[in-house]
């Protein structure tokens, strides 16, 4: 209870900044293995995208997953995916013909006692391009616009310091899929730019007490821009962990319960992006945009004279947590 009331009055001091070796190699590793995974095995790519057949039923006989699977394969149909949700199997393929579909849906329907009619899509690969390609650009001009809005809002350099961390985000994420082999969806898609939304709010919390705390920065100040940063980020943990785990919670119960315990095979593309997206996105708002943030800002004439008449004042004797970005020295942070 006392280490939880010290951290909600930020009484408690992490240093972030200080720290950044730690974030960056942690940050750098994780981005390896989603690329690995993203040149290796690839996404996952939706009937949408790739465009193909779906067929969908509901059986009036018990019957599994691989059961369905098998009788597909067995007409020649080797990519088939199959998904169940409220006791209605839906399948996935390439593309396949008139014939081979009519045949299939005898087959099932003589199998499996079909009572309900039998639905089949055909989706061209050009329709799946045209989706793919508007993704690309409703995710361009989201991005334009953000650093649009943190340009006016805040500063150029906060503007890149967020969009390397949500370019952070989206590659970890997009790794989580590579490696699981979750299907990417429309759904997906609709995760994705949440978990920016996401991304983008928690580093704006944290930037507006930034620029709030630093402002306040001048000649006769005693902290240096990472101390100021340091001192900011104190007072915003809280918030942060409060608000991710708020929003966590009913995800992880969509991801876990709703798509283990009730079958709500639908709901993964979404709850996965979510998931590991809030996850990603409050640590990058913490220690990835933040140190790179105040390693701009360092390189500025007015944060250097800061920084080394802080040192001088010191005398090299005051308490010291390591070297910051660039060289610059990071106390603990200092109060006041």
């Amino acid at each position: 209870m006392g280490l939880g009331r010290r951290l909600y009055r930020g009484e408690i001091d992490i240093d972030f900044v200080g720290r950044w070796k730690l974030w960056y190699s942690l940050s750098g590793f994780l981005l390896i293995i989603s690329i690995a995974g993203l040149l290796i095995n690839g996404l996952n790519l939706g009937v949408e995208f790739k465009g193909g057949s779906v067929i969908s039923f509901k059986p009036a006989v018990a019957t599994t997953v691989e059961d369905v699977r098998t009788t597909f394969r067995d007409e020649g149909v080797h990519q088939a995916i199959v998904q169940t949700t409220n006791q209605r199997y839906r399948i996935t393929s390439e593309d396949l013909s008139e014939a081979t579909t009519a045949k299939l849906q005898q087959i099932i329907k003589q199998k499996y006692d079909v009572k309900e009619q039998i639905d089949v899509q055909s989706i061209g690969a050009s329709w799946g391009g045209e989706v793919s390609h508007k993704a690309w650009i409703g995710l361009g001009v989201f991005m334009l616009a953000i650093i649009l809005y943190l340009s006016m809002a805040f500063e150029p350099k906060m503007a890149l310091a967020a969009i390397v961390a949500l370019v952070h985000d989206l590659v970890i994420t997009a790794g989580i899929y590579a490696w699981s082999g979750f299907e990417v969806t429309p759904a997906t898609l609709l995760g994705f730019l949440t978990i920016l939304g996401y991304s983008l709010y928690d580093a704006v919390v944290v930037f507006d007490m930034i620029k709030e705390v630093t402002a306040k920065l001048g000649t006769t100040s005693k902290q240096t821009y990472s101390m100021a940063a340091n001192n900011a980020l104190s007072h915003t943990l809280i918030r942060s962990l409060n608000t991710s785990l708020v929003a966590i919670l009913p995800v992880a119960a969509i991801l876990f319960i709703g798509t283990t315990l009730l079958g709500a095979g639908t709901l993964k593309d979404l709850s996965l992006a979510l998931f590991v997206g809030m996850i990603v996105g409050t640590y990058s708002s913490l220690c990835v945009a933040t140190p790179l943030l105040v390693t701009l800002k360092e390189r500025e004439p007015k944060y250097q004279a800061i920084a080394r008449r802080v040192a001088a004042a010191s005398g090299g004797g005051g308490k010291k947590s390591g070297k910051g970005p660039k060289g610059s020295e990071n106390a603990a942070v200092a109060k006041g």
